[in-house]
This record gives structure tokens, C-alpha cells and sequence, in this order.
């Protein structure tokens, strides 16, 4: 064998997909891609129309869970907004701003500065530190003027992460302040339905009363948002009753469309690891454990060794009697110093334990309730687990290989 066919083994993909793009969480498809929004999709293009002949944008606040859709229509809107303002020989500009990521005015302003200066295709030097958030602000009304914008929005995804409302506030005044003469709105996406009432009086006053809510995609929807995105496989790859189950799993457990995309994926990626030509429920399967694992892996990913062991007697009890959902501390504790004394660790006190046990109730990963045993034994506490056992075993012993 030569080397260059080595290296074509190595990199050999399969022929599961087409083009997997299609299917990656963050993908900004086209807008006629979008399915089961047409009430959303007319409603920011609402808000956006007045821009695309030069006019204000109307500031708007989007509500709903994660995976409804909210930043995935705001994007598609706004760039089609663009190519609309183009037509009408109006330069309307967009940035988006994922406030998850940036958290800080400054952060924030910083991301909208480059934003900007991307989406315009000039090489302006808008540096990463060393300077005030409001010299970013500035960076952004210079271009605006310099290249002669008539209006600008800058999509606010996650809002409710930025640590104040200093940068909301200098875009609602940007324009009556004299910074700018540029028409300048913002799309304030929060998975929080109390967002508008944690901003300061002076903001929430001048922002218009456009509120979208954006409800959970039920089984239909989340079907078709699916089947329109069967081209990111090869053709005939995907067994007919791969999507409907895909579909019906997400509906029931999140209605999240990304979750229900990623699902697809995940299921795409196990077929072709495995060399085989078609992805099948079995795949599908799969992959709703692995993405459980890799959820539960986070959520214990920075607690202690002693948490993980208490966790693994629990999950181990629960797994070998299945009649049973919820044990007495004592009897966790047993299976705990077995478990710490394997790994050669000095075992915590029952005490101890079982305070570290109310602990996980409190962060959701346990239930622990008082039950009362009769005159002789009186009132204890037992603990339930919230997963399944066999998630929660598979995911603490990958997390020790680690």
C-alpha cells in the first residue's frame, strides 16, 4: 500500500452524506428552507420592511424555548432583508451578536464592530482589548457613515446573558443622540418571557411594543422541518422510518428543532463509523443515548470524585432492582465506600454523603423526598435518580477514562 492511498483510507468519509452541512447545528439555511414559522418569518419581515426602503427598522423582542426557531428565522429575515434593500438601491446592514459568547458591553459592542465590518468586506482593524465599549460603538457609527448606511440591526441573540443594558441602550439612542444618522434598530432574543421587565424604565420606553413568541414545534412541523433536510444525505441512505422517529422522540421530549437536527446528524455519524449504507432507528437509537451521555457527562463534568461514586451507587442500585425508584441513604452508602475503596479513596461520612445527596436533588439530578417508615424506623430520606441508570453508568465511567 503507498502512502497516498494510506492517507485516503484515513480520510475516507463514507457515502452516508451529501453535503452535512445541511444538518450542523448553526447552519443558516435558506429562508425557503424554514418550515413551520410562516407567522414568524411575516412578522420580523414586519419589522424589517421599512428598512429595506431606507426607513427605521422597528425594534423587536423575540421570546420562546431553545430550538424554536428564534434565531434561525431572525438570521434567514435579515439577510433576506438585505438582498430586498439591495433591489430598492438602499444599503440596509445587519450584524448578529450571540450574547452567550460575549457577555460584557464591551464584548458585545466588539462582536457588533466586526459584525459589521465583515458583512461590509473591508478590512477595518477593530481590536480585541485595550479599548472602552463605547470606542467599539464608535467604530461602528464611523462605518455606518463611511459607507453610508440608511439602516442597521443588530440581532441581540441570548440578551439576557449581557451583563447590563448599557448596549441596548446606546442603539435605541444612537440616532436621536446624534452618533449616528444611520436608522438603527435591535432583535432582542431571549429564552426568558420576563426579559422586558429587567430593563431600566428609560430603555423599555423607547423600544416599540413588537413582542413574537415563539412556541415548541410539535411532531408535524419538526417531521417536516426534518424532511427538508434530506439532501444533506445521499440519496436513498435514510430508511423511511428514520425521520418519523426522529421526529415523534423530539416532539415528546423538547419539541427542539436543533435537538431534532443534531439527532439526525449524530445518526448519520454512526452509520457511516460503522461502514454501513444506510442510517436505520437502530442508528437513531444510538444516537438519543449518546447525546444523553454527553449531557450528563457535562452536568457532572466539575463535580468531585466522592459525587461520582455516590452517583454510580445510586444509578447501580436503581439498574439492579428495577421494582424500586427511590432508596434509603444508608443503603447508597454502602455501595459508595465499595466504590471509593476501589478506586483507593478514603470513603466521606454517611453524613456527609448525605448531604452531597440533597445537593444533587437541589441541581436536579436526584429526587429526595422524606418517607415515613412506620413507629419503628420513623421519618428518613430516600433519593431517586432522574436518569436512567444506564446513562448515568456509562457517562461516569467514560468520565474516569478521561
Amino acid at each position: 500500500m503507498t502512502g497516498s492511498e494510506e492517507t485516503d483510507n484515513i480520510f475516507a468519509t463514507g457515502d452516508i452524506f451529501a453535503n452535512r452541512e445541511l444538518v450542523r447545528v448553526g447552519h443558516v439555511p435558506e429562508l425557503a428552507r424554514v418550515v413551520g414559522r410562516d407567522d414568524e418569518v411575516n412578522a420580523i419581515g414586519q419589522a424589517l420592511g421599512p428598512a429595506t426602503v431606507g426607513g427605521p427598522p422597528e425594534t423587536t423582542i423575540v421570546y420562546g424555548k431553545t430550538g424554536t426557531g428564534k434565531s434561525l428565522v431572525t438570521r434567514c429575515v435579515s439577510r433576506e432583508a438585505h438582498h430586498e434593500a439591495e433591489g430598492n438601491d438602499v444599503a440596509f446592514q445587519y450584524a448578529y451578536v450571540d450574547c452567550s459568547d460575549y457577555q460584557t458591553e464591551a464584548k458585545a459592542s466588539r462582536e457588533m464592530a466586526r459584525e459589521l465590518a465583515a458583512n461590509l468586506s473591508v478590512g477595518v482593524d477593530v481590536p480585541r482589548v485595550g479599548i472602552a465599549a463605547a470606542d467599539y460603538r464608535d467604530i461602528t457609527w464611523d462605518l455606518l457613515s463611511e459607507y453610508g448606511i440608511d439602516s442597521f440591526v443588530v440581532i441581540l441573540d441570548e440578551i439576557d446573558k449581557l451583563d447590563d443594558d448599557e448596549l441596548l441602550r446606546s442603539l435605541s439612542r444612537a440616532r436621536e443622540s446624534g452618533k449616528s444618522s444611520t436608522h438603527i434598530g435591535a432583535i432582542c432574543i431571549s429564552n426568558k418571557i420576563e426579559f422586558r421587565e429587567r430593563l431600566n424604565e428609560r430603555i423599555d420606553s423607547s423600544l416599540q411594543d413588537n413582542e413574537l413568541v415563539f412556541d415548541p414545534y410539535d411532531a408535524e412541523q419538526l417531521r417536516e422541518i426534518l424532511q427538508n433536510r434530506t439532501d444533506a444525505f445521499e440519496e436513498g441512505v435514510l430508511e423511511p422510518d428514520v425521520i418519523p422517529k426522529v421526529a415523534a422522540l423530539s416532539a415528546k421530549e423538547h419539541g427542539d428543532a436543533r435537538k431534532a437536527i443534531d439527532t439526525l446528524y449524530e445518526a448519520g455519524r454512526l452509520a457511516e463509523k460503522q461502514g454501513t449504507e444506510s442510517v436505520t432507528i437502530a442508528h437513531v437509537d444510538d444516537a438519543v443515548q449518546r447525546a444523553e451521555v454527553n449531557r450528563f457527562e457535562k452536568l457532572v463534568g466539575g463535580t468531585t470524585p466522592h459525587v461520582k461514586h455516590i452517583l454510580h451507587a445510586l444509578a447501580l442500585l436503581t439498574a439492579d432492582n428495577p421494582e424500586q425508584e427511590a432508596f434509603r441513604t444508608h443503603r447508597i452508602y454502602t455501595i459508595y465506600t465499595k466504590l471509593a475503596e476501589q478506586e483507593g479513596a478514603d470513603a466521606l461520612s454517611e453524613d456527609r454523603v448525605y448531604r452531597l445527596l440533597k445537593e444533587q436533588s437541589f441541581l436536579g439530578i436526584t429526587e429526595s423526598n422524606h418517607t415515613g417508615g412506620g413507629q419503628s424506623e420513623g421519618s428518613y430520606l430516600e433519593h431517586r435518580l432522574l436518569r436512567r441508570p444506564e446513562i448515568v453508568i456509562q457517562a461516569l465511567n467514560e468520565s474516569e477514562k478521561e
